[in-house]
């Protein structure tokens, strides 16, 4: 899904702690060698109050390095930590790939608000994709402090998806609801475009939660995994 013209892709995502929003800033590739540009959303990012990443100070130019780039390197865990192989495992690796790790575990760090996802370039092509739901402190009715007395979801559940046409803030929005049509989330953003045409071509085959995890960030609080036919 993210290999495009022989190139391994990943996004990087950044979210406003203000508005909330994620925008996708910039884009870094693998082809034997490694490649990071802003894209996208950088300018309005910039406007939200986003600074451009050390080393990184250039708007229109392709970074290249036959190895990943430091600034990315160090948002991984040390290969000689001792609980490495405990952390692999987790990712379902079976050793040591610093671009892999990067890819799912997407470095995120407590210091600030980036990530890499790994996007949907393949829009034609089966698939099963897991991802957290965006917004979700403000439909459960917890506000991100009462989280055990929020809507009761549990993993398995099954969920449905639907246009949110009314949103002021973006037009391909997606909202997540339960079977009594309770508002849970939404799509993130940095993949709403591509379900709209999955939505729009009946290619949703099968949508439910995955992870129910209350005592962590609002970010990381409910996941679903859902099922993309042909």
């Amino acid at each position: 899904m993210a290999i495009k013209d022989g190139k391994d892709y990943l996004y990087l995502i950044w979210k406003c702690s203000s508005n909330r929003r994620q925008y996708i800033v910039g884009q870094l590739t693998k082809n034997g060698q490694y490649e990071f540009k802003y894209c996208e959303d950088i300018e309005k990012a910039i406007k939200s109050g986003f600074e451009l990443l050390v080393s990184f100070e250039k708007l229109d130019t392709v970074y290249k390095s036959e190895k990943l780039f430091p600034v990315f390197a160090s948002r991984l865990p040390d290969r000689k930590r001792k609980d490495i192989g405990r952390i692999l495992e987790k990712y379902g690796l079976d050793e040591y790939d610093a671009y892999q790790l990067l890819k799912k575990s997407g470095a995120k760090l407590p210091i600030d608000n980036l990530q890499f996802i790994d996007p949907i370039l393949d829009y034609n092509c089966s698939f099963e994709k897991e991802f957290y739901l965006a917004g979700v402190r403000h439909y459960l009715g917890c506000g991100g402090d009462l989280c055990k007395d929020a809507v009761r979801v549990t993993r398995g559940d099954e969920v449905f998806l639907m246009r949110d046409t009314s949103n002021q803030y973006d037009e391909n929005a997606i909202c997540v609801v339960d079977k009594q049509q309770k508002l849970l989330g939404y799509i993130p953003r940095y993949y709403a475009k591509a379900f709209v045409k999955f939505i729009e071509e009946k290619r949703i085959e099968e949508c439910h939660i995955s992870s129910v995890r209350k005592d962590a960030a609002c970010d990381e609080c409910i996941g679903v995994q859902v099922r993309i036919k042909e």
